[in-house]
């Protein structure tokens, strides 16, 4: 190859391999309730490979994130376990007006990792009362665990298991105690019990959903991420028709 024609072949390939390369891969970090650790691990494989951008996470449940963002934490994007907390970082000015929206609607479910223990209606296990502990999530900080309340007491059977409650700190703490057999059943996120990745056994039972508010999980930008391409990129992503189908993997409902 002559030396003209070299220099036309670097320079082509050069422009081929800026074209296939994102002009400005940045990084964001997401705050998110623990309830969505996992799909959203599922959805930053993807997203990482489409985008170029980084994705880092933070998690716990939605009233601490709350608090951390309110004493200036380092977070971009929200998504929360509730719609309430990211109306009022709007309202206050601590997330960006317009970029709010609902992501994942939430749903929680009776389960056991024993297979025999949860008949086909949980109601009567809880009138029951067999077992020695039943788990659920801190409901001053947790959505998951303000629905499981509220669920107990429209049963009329909150007085009744109140002796026999354990609180996780959040809806993945409560999940691990039922998962090792510390608390018999407990009531957690239908999403933790149907993540294809885990392949739970034990037995379940699907709380209606009139029995609890509903659990809209809200998705915000912070003020933190109003100037950052990566965080607008990814809530974008988030409202792809490839994360709507990983959401449904997982048992969530879609609004």
């Amino acid at each position: 190859m002559t030396a003209p024609g070299w220099k036309r072949w670097v320079t082509g390939f050069a422009l081929a391999l800026w074209a296939a390369t994102p002009a400005i891969a940045g990084e964001v970090t997401v705050a998110v309730a623990s309830n969505f650790l996992n799909p959203l691990k599922q959805m930053i494989q993807e997203f990482q490979q489409q985008s170029g951008h980084r994705v880092r996470t933070v998690s716990g449940s939605t009233g601490k994130l709350y608090v951390q963002i309110l004493h200036g934490a380092p977070f971009d994007v929200f998504l929360a376990g509730d719609s309430a907390r990211p109306r009022l970082l709007e309202k206050d000015g601590q997330a960006v007006a317009g970029t709010r929206f609902t992501y994942a609607r939430g749903k929680i479910v009776l389960w056991s990792a024993d297979p025999q223990r949860i008949g086909a209606d949980g109601k009567n296990l809880l009138r029951r009362r067999n077992f020695n502990h039943l788990a659920l999530a801190n409901p001053k900080t947790a959505p998951y665990g303000k629905a499981a309340v509220t669920a107990l007491q429209r049963l009329n059977l909150w007085e009744t298991l109140s002796p026999v409650i354990v609180q996780g700190e959040n809806i993945g703490q409560t999940f691990q105690f039922v998962a090792t057999g510390n608390a018999e059943v407990g009531l957690v996120a239908l999403s933790q019990v149907m993540d294809p990745r885990l392949n739970i056994k034990g037995s379940r039972w699907l709380v209606p959903e009139d029995l609890y508010d509903a659990i809209d999980q809200d998705a915000v930008l912070l003020t933190r991420g109003k100037s950052n391409p990566a965080a607008r990129a990814f809530l974008k992503f988030l409202q792809s028709g490839r994360a709507r189908n990983i959401l449904k993997s997982y048992g969530y409902g879609l609004k």
